[in-house]
């Protein structure tokens, strides 16, 4: 269910999943929303948790605000949300960005974090990854005259190429809005962003996951991501060094791309590692 809360000077929007288990807060990445987490949801990771996903500031149904997307910023927000809440302290997880948002607030408000469940997000960032991500990003400035022709746009991608699961539609729709004039764009502002890309580079990435004692799971995705040529986006003997930061983390590969692992077969494959690890010793 959609819901939203007035946080740090914004209305963010979040979709509550029911359970009677521990509190999960997923983060999506850097151009996502909430809804990307349907394929393990779907898959089973709720009743057995009750899990909130986010839209960050700038993206799916939240505020957009001019300014404010530094770390400390979106962790604010997540924060804000957590005290509205009642909630004093939860297992934060994310995507990519949102992986990169759970380092910084494990390591920067550790009481306030009990685990992390990372999702494809190093312990280095290298700007080049920029390269990798550029069709999502190119995806911001489409304007497209129908839904049909949109999805035809984002089926063309080259982290597609050969594979479409119905259930990522669901991210898609809740990500577009409807122009005054018909045409399809996506929600989120370049100007955004970009300046949530400039906030990521501003953080030292090792020393931050340094500071994690938190138990730790990194999710990794195997296959290459971008366009042709490239690797994953972890590659990884970047996520064996990520390893070596953190002082109780566990590392867990799966097929597929950056986005495609979190869909179909492998969601479920996933749903249960988180399960597993969220579980443990309860």
């Amino acid at each position: 269910m959609g819901k939203y809360v007035k946080t740090n000077g914004i209305r963010l929007h979040y979709i509550d999943h029911p359970g009677r288990g521990p509190v999960l807060i997923l983060m999506p990445g850097l151009t996502a929303n909430a809804h990307f987490f349907a394929g393990i949801v779907k898959a089973g990771l709720v009743p057995s948790l009750h899990m909130l996903a986010l839209d960050l500031r700038g993206r799916g149904e939240s505020d957009q605000p001019e300014s404010g997307y530094s770390m400390a910023d979106h962790a604010a927000d997540v924060l804000g949300l957590m005290d509205q809440l009642g909630l004093d302290q939860v297992v934060l997880g994310g995507h990519s960005f949102g992986g990169l948002l759970t380092y910084y607030m494990a390591a920067h408000f550790p009481n306030r974090v009990s685990k992390c469940v990372v999702i494809d997000a190093p312990a280095e960032v290298d700007p080049t990854v920029l390269e990798q991500i550029k069709p999502s990003l190119a995806r911001l400035e489409i304007v497209s005259p129908s839904w049909e022709d949109y999805l035809v746009w984002v089926k063309a991608m080259p982290y597609y190429t050969g594979w479409w699961d119905p259930t990522i539609e669901e991210f898609y729709r809740a990500d577009v809005k409807v122009n005054p004039d018909g045409t399809i764009q996506a929600r989120s502002r370049p100007q955004n962003i970009r300046a949530a890309v400039e906030g990521l580079l501003e953080i030292n990435w090792p020393e931050t996951v340094k500071k994690i004692h938190q138990p730790t799971i990194l999710l990794r995705s195997v296959d290459p991501f971008g366009p042709p040529g490239y690797p994953p986006i972890l590659p990884e003997d970047k996520a064996k060094k990520t390893m070596t930061y953190l002082s109780d983390g566990r590392l867990l590969e799966f097929a597929g791309n950056h986005i495609t692992f979190l869909f179909g077969k492998t969601a479920k494959e996933i749903t249960q590692a988180i399960l597993s690890f969220v579980l443990e010793n309860r």
